[in-house]
């Protein structure tokens, strides 16, 4: 067993109790001092007094934090801090409405590289191994991430960035590369590159993957092709970033929650009221160490349950989660890519001759997640006109077909289906 940690990772259930009510103390009286939003808010809660807030039994009485939130307060109307003192900012893509972004003190950044160094330690990763990093390094903060945590863990860092395949997998081969992390869709884009290539990865030992989900059978895949052992990391732009909220560890069950760092709830989505401990619904986020921005009880959208509480056969103690089960929305996860429904009606509707009659099909196959839009319309329309818009409005390109009018299927009664999925092995 390894640990980044171990004084922090291996707390007793009473200690981690006692950590949390501390900081959750801490965190609220931040809050309530340092910015408006906050205080008003839990003012209209009836919260008059900010020491009235006594322990984890309080939190239930606060009124819960959104994307939203973020959003109409955007850029830094949430932020807690002078702006002096903010060293660096991520943000989502702010696609449908402004941008959420997550501003960073000093003390945010060394809490991230904390959390994600666990992460790496966890994994199985020791001091000088080498660490490729295919996430994007900008806005989006999973290749920072994890950066700032391979930093603190001591790893030997190939910043490569997204794309360039056959480069990425060159490099895997002169440096060694130990740790790959990125997305787990591209991971099978590597193993492709590789048999063309005809290179072997014999260094290659852990995948770290996050940012959309994948099933046990396409862990399985991947490991097997690969010859790596995958982890499904977690973590959010509110919560702070990539691998802030953890990781699974190499028993495999359950993704461990850095419990000094972040106090969670499982609530029902539809009442709001917490659930007990295995039973699925919403989670939700309150950050006990975070300076620029500490949400509080922040409404993920993600379905998951708390698995136990015990002490894990890794020999942690923080509390596991069941892998995340779906969204209480639509949002759909393509390739790493983000985006909604109505993103793609927005964008297929700019284009000069599109009729309204289109297809999102949500293809699956063995775990592997693929996009088809298939549209009617006018005989100028081609399937090139249509690939490079999506390109430019949703970041990526779909395949699919362009049909003449009427071709595609109607439904006289309820709602058009406008989201298939086809599911296969």
């Amino acid at each position: 067993m390894r640990f980044f940690n171990s004084t922090a990772e291996t707390m007793s259930r009473d200690e981690i109790s006692h950590y949390q009510n501390v900081r959750l103390r801490e965190t609220v009286h931040w809050a309530w001092t340092q910015n408006g939003f906050f205080r008003k808010r839990y003012t209209e809660a009836g919260l008059l007094r900010v020491h009235d807030f006594c322990d984890s039994d309080d939190i239930v009485h606060l009124p819960f934090f959104c994307k939203n939130d973020f959003r109409e307060t955007y850029p830094l109307g949430l932020c807690c801090v002078e702006r002096r003192l903010i060293r660096e900012m991520h943000m989502s893509s702010g696609s449908t409405g402004s941008a959420v972004v997550m501003p960073y003190t000093s003390s945010d950044i060394e809490q991230w590289g904390e959390c994600m160094a666990r992460c790496y330690f966890m994994a199985g990763a020791t001091e000088g191994d080498v660490v490729q990093i295919t996430p994007s390094f900008g806005l989006f903060n999973g290749g920072f991430g994890m950066y700032h945590g391979a930093q603190t863990a001591g790893l030997f860092v190939i910043p490569t960035g997204s794309g360039n395949t056959e480069r990425q997998v060159k490099l895997a081969k002169d440096f060694g590369t130990k740790i790959l992390c990125g997305v787990v869709s591209y991971a099978v884009r590597i193993f492709e590159v590789m048999l063309e290539l005809g290179i072997e990865l014999p260094e290659l030992r852990y995948g770290i993957f996050g940012a959309e989900s994948f099933s046990e059978g396409m862990r399985r895949r991947i490991e097997s092709q690969l010859g790596i052992e995958a982890f499904d990391i977690y973590g959010m732009t509110e919560t702070g970033g990539v691998g802030t909220l953890g990781m699974d560890c190499q028993a495999h069950d359950g993704i461990h929650v850095w419990e000094d760092h972040y106090y969670i709830e499982i609530i029902d989505p539809a009442t709001g009221k917490n659930l007990p401990d295995g039973e699925q619904g919403e989670l939700v986020v309150t950050s006990l160490s975070r300076q620029a921005i500490p949400v509080i009880r922040f409404k993920t959208g993600d379905l998951t349950k708390i698995i136990s509480r015990e002490k894990c056969t890794c020999g942690r103690t923080h509390v596991r989660l069941a892998k995340i089960a779906g969204r209480t929305d639509d949002m759909l996860i393509i390739k790493g890519v983000n985006f909604f429904p109505q993103q793609v009606e927005d964008a297929l509707m700019e284009i000069p001759g599109v009729l309204p009659q289109y297809q999102i099909v949500i293809e699956e196959n063995d775990g592997v997640r693929d996009i088809r839009v298939n549209v009617e319309a006018e005989e100028s329309v081609t399937g090139y006109m249509i690939e490079k818009h999506l390109k430019e409005r949703l970041g990526f390109s779909p395949k699919g077909d362009v049909f003449k009018p009427g071709e595609l299927p109607r439904q006289d009664i309820g709602k058009a289906q406008r989201v298939i999925y086809d599911k296969k092995k």
